[in-house]
Formats: C-alpha cells, sequence, structure tokens
C-alpha cells in the first residue's frame, strides 16, 4: 500500500484524460519516481463528460492497481503495482472552476492529453469563457489564460505541455492550434506572447500495450490473493517509451520523474524513436497481419507460437526491415535491440493482440508504413525481399473482397471476415474483372493510391504474383516456409 506521505504530495500535473494508457504509461512513471522521492507530485485527471469511472474513483481515493504482465529478455514478468499518482479527478463538465482553480496553484507545472488524435483540431467555434469550451485545445486556452491572469504574466509560471496523442508533431500542433484559438477569442495579446515565450510545448511518443481491464476471472483471482476490490484495475506489458523532445535543460529538470526509468527518454529529437517504432513495430504487424489471419493464427501470440511464422516475424524485422532503415542517427545496435523487445511483446502470453484488428484500414497503413520500407530496400540492394514480397502478396489476397450485406467481406479456405479499409470498394471493382498476375499489376500500378508505381521495382511483380497464387489456392503455409526458407539462404 503506498504510504500516507505519498499521498500528501502537491498537486504538479494537469491531465486531460482518464484512460488506461494515461495511467498505465506518464501515471505510472510519476508514480514510480514518487516513491522514490524524486518527482514528488500528483495528478489532477481532467474528465471530459461526468459519465463512466467518475465516483470509482472517488470511492477508491484516486488508487488502482497496475498489473504488468508479459515476457522481457526471456523471463516471464508478473508484477502488481498500487498506483498513488492521482490525487483527483474532475469533470470539466460539472467541475469546470474546480479545474480552473487548479491554474492558481504556483507548484502546478505540467499539462498532459491524451485526448485521442481528434482531440488535436481546431474549433473555430470553440469559445474559451464557455463552462467548459467544447475542444481539448479549447479548455487547455482557458486554463492558461487563468493563469496568466492569477499570476500577472509572470515567466516562470508557465506550463510543460506534453500530448501523448499519436499523431506526428503532436505538441507543434497543438501550440498552434492553442495560439489560433486565443486569437480568435481576441484575447491579450501579452497573454498570446506569454504562450509563446513561457510555456513550452514538447513533441512526445508513446509505445505501451494497454490492453485494458482485467478478464472477470482473473479479477476474481486478484481479489482472493490480495483481499480486496479494485473497479480500476488493468493490465498492461512490461515494455515501456515516453520519448518527449526538448533541447531546454530546465523542461527537463521539471520532467525529472525519467530519472527513475530508462522507459523516459528525453531528446532533442523522437524522429529516430519515431522510426523504430513505425517500422519495426507496426510495419512488421501491417506486413504480417493479413498472411497470419490467412494462415490460421487469430493471435499474434498464437503465430509467435509456430516455428515458421515465428522466424517469418523474427527475420522480417532483422534481415528485412532493420538494415533497411539504419542510417546516420539509427544504428545496428539500435535496431536489434529494438526489434528484440518486439519479439519478446509479440511472444506475450498474457495479451491476445487479434490479427483482424490489426488489418483495420490496412490499405493506408501498408502505404504510410511499409511503402517506403519496400523502396529504401531496394535502394539498398536492388533486389526483391522475399518476406516484404510475401507480407504484400497476402494483403492483396486478404484484400479479395466483395460486398456483404453493409460490409466488403472477403473469404480463404472457407473463412469469411469483414474488411475495414477505406480502399475495399476499389478492390471490390478491379476483382470483379482481373485475376491472377493481371490482377496484383493492377494493384502495384496504382499510381493514384501508392504516388508511386510498385510494378517498375526490379523482379517484385513476379515475386508477389507467384506469392499471391500460392497464397489464394490456400497452401498459405508452404508460402511461408519458401519465403522464410529464401531468405535464410541470402546470406545477408
Amino acid at each position: 500500500k503506498p504510504g500516507i506521505e505519498l499521498l500528501s504530495l502537491p498537486e504538479k500535473v494537469l491531465q486531460f484524460g482518464t484512460g488506461v494508457l494515461l495511467r498505465g504509461l506518464p501515471d505510472y512513471f510519476i508514480d514510480k519516481a514518487n516513491k522514490q522521492g524524486v518527482f514528488n507530485g500528483r495528478v489532477v485527471v481532467v474528465k471530459s463528460t461526468a459519465q463512466g469511472d467518475m465516483e470509482v474513483f472517488k470511492n477508491q481515493n484516486g488508487l488502482y492497481t497496475h498489473c504488468v504482465r508479459g515476457a522481457h529478455q526471456g523471463n516471464v514478468v508478473e508484477e502488481d503495482i498500487i498506483n498513488a499518482s492521482i490525487s483527483r479527478v474532475l469533470s470539466a463538465k460539472n467541475e469546470w472552476q474546480a479545474i480552473l482553480e487548479c491554474a492558481a496553484n504556483p507548484e502546478m507545472e505540467i499539462v498532459i492529453s491524451n485526448t485521442t488524435e481528434v482531440g488535436i483540431s481546431l474549433d473555430k467555434d470553440d469559445k474559451i469563457d464557455a463552462e467548459p469550451p467544447g475542444s481539448f485545445p479549447g479548455k487547455l486556452v482557458s486554463f492558461l489564460y487563468k493563469r496568466f491572469q492569477v499570476f500577472k504574466g509572470d515567466a516562470t509560471k508557465g506550463m510543460v505541455i506534453v500530448p501523448t496523442e499519436l499523431i506526428v508533431g503532436n505538441g507543434d500542433k497543438l501550440r498552434e492550434i492553442v495560439l489560433e484559438l486565443a486569437t480568435i477569442n481576441l484575447l491579450d495579446e501579452r497573454f498570446i506572447e506569454w504562450i509563446k515565450t513561457s510555456n513550452h510545448f514538447c513533441n512526445s511518443l508513446v509505445d505501451r500495450i494497454v490492453p485494458g481491464r482485467l478478464p472477470l476471472a482473473n479479477q476474481q483471482a486478484y481479489k482472493e490473493k490480495y483481499q480486496y476490490e479494485d473497479d480500476l484495475i488493468f493490465m498492461s506489458e512490461p515494455y515501456s517509451l515516453w520519448a518527449i523532445e526538448t533541447k531546454n535543460p530546465a523542461i527537463k529538470e521539471k520532467l525529472s520523474f525519467y530519472k527513475t526509468d530508462a522507459g523516459v527518454v528525453i531528446t532533442d529529437n523522437i524522429n529516430k524513436f519515431r522510426e523504430l517504432k513505425l517500422r519495426l513495430l507496426n510495419g512488421t504487424h501491417t506486413f504480417a497481419c493479413g498472411l497470419a489471419y490467412l494462415a490460421g493464427f487469430s493471435t499474434v501470440k498464437e503465430a509467435m507460437e509456430d516455428s515458421i511464422f515465428s522466424q517469418y516475424i523474427s527475420q522480417l524485422m532483422k534481415k528485412e526491415i532493420a538494415p533497411s532503415i539504419q542510417s546516420e542517427s539509427i544504428y545496428a545496435a539500435d535496431t536489434e535491440a529494438f526489434a528484440t523487445n518486439v519479439l519478446d511483446r509479440f511472444k506475450n502470453p498474457f495479451i491476445e493482440h487479434q490479427w483482424l484488428s490489426i488489418t483495420v484500414q490496412y490499405s493506408s497503413k501498408m502505404k504510410m508504413r511499409n511503402v517506403p520500407l519496400l523502396l529504401k530496400y531496394y535502394e539498398k540492394n536492388g533486389s526483391v525481399p522475399p518476406l516484404m514480397s510475401l507480407g504484400f502478396a497476402a494483403y492483396i489476397a486478404f484484400m479479395k473482397v466483395g460486398i456483404s450485406g453493409p460490409d466488403y467481406a472477403g473469404s480463404l479456405n472457407g473463412k469469411t471476415y469483414v474488411v475495414q479499409d477505406d480502399h475495399a470498394s476499389w478492390f471490390a471493382d478491379v476483382y470483379s474483372n482481373k485475376t491472377g498476375a493481371e490482377l496484383v499489376s493492377a494493384v502495384l500500378s496504382d499510381l493514384s493510391f501508392w504516388e508511386i508505381n510498385l510494378d517498375l521495382l526490379p523482379g517484385f511483380n513476379m515475386a508477389v504474383t507467384e506469392q499471391y497464387l500460392a497464397i489464394i489456392k490456400g497452401d498459405v503455409l508452404d508460402a511461408l516456409k519458401n519465403a522464410v526458407s529464401k531468405e535464410s539462404n541470402t546470406g545477408k
């Protein structure tokens, strides 16, 4: 149990969002630092509505159990933590004045948010004197304006603002919207200048799988083991990363929780961490998801228990993706360490990560994450990557769709599945009049979508066509074995 001294620490953080990602990552780091006497501050959480778990937080005095489950460096990790970082949860709808009162707290220094990607967007009609403003940026402007007024524009009372929404340049974008809203609302020019000079918006990147609440059976087992009930209990994997971008030493010191966990990385450029995550974690998922599902695997864990598929994932990351992204800023040691972590995460025996859920918006993910990888591989090697091409062939096979009621659906080996992809109607049209090599060429040469003619990559069409034909015949596992064997024999 947390000691009473932890429950009396001053409030230093205003957090927009009660979700498990925030509780399992930023709040995890803050709680860990508090327990080591480093950060010494608690979190006031702003909830956009009065519904949901408001009463639960109050009933439990903001305490909740965080169960860390997974594998790390070959060892099974099972750790249970009672997190005491949250002091209060306030409803923006019903307790807006109490939230604004936090602006008058001289010890308040940091704002954290996770309001989904849509949350960082401009609503030109948002009024910052509303109670509350409708948008997250509007609420932030209102809070900052109150703080500016209370402290009479004191430069030392600006905030460090670290959004965690999964968009590139999240801090930069939020800053632009805040300044535009302040201008639209005709706020004091001195306030706008104070935002620019005394408040620091940091781009950040978060990475941790937090599936959420424990299954009911596990909750019951936990209750019997520890003899208490917790309606906020949830699980995360062991791996954690919060990369925060700043060049300012004073800002780094305000984020002092970084000193107690290597998972917090404060750096002057987070692009390296974004590239590692986007290509080795997300890119591998995208190359593998259709292939795994068509091979008969429902979850990532299940696929990783198969020796051939596990080899496919490992070789894809280490022999094709990793060398493609190595550069002056990303070293072989970086890709090796990150890939090893990803393999541990994919094998996590406690997480049921569905491949079908990873296929949502398959086409846009393939375009954003993997086409750049494919081009980098060709640039460095000038030859066909066997495992990437198999992933692309599986993507084309998975997208063999037709209209099924309100949905687009595909089928293979008697298995029917719903395809959630904005490009599905294009595939349905192409599949209605093309087959085999002609179909593959139509997909690869779709310049309007890919913005490059993939049909011109030497040998790529032939490799994808061969693998595609094997997959639609139902020989998915044979195609896997052949691709893994071919990559193994390249000697790279």
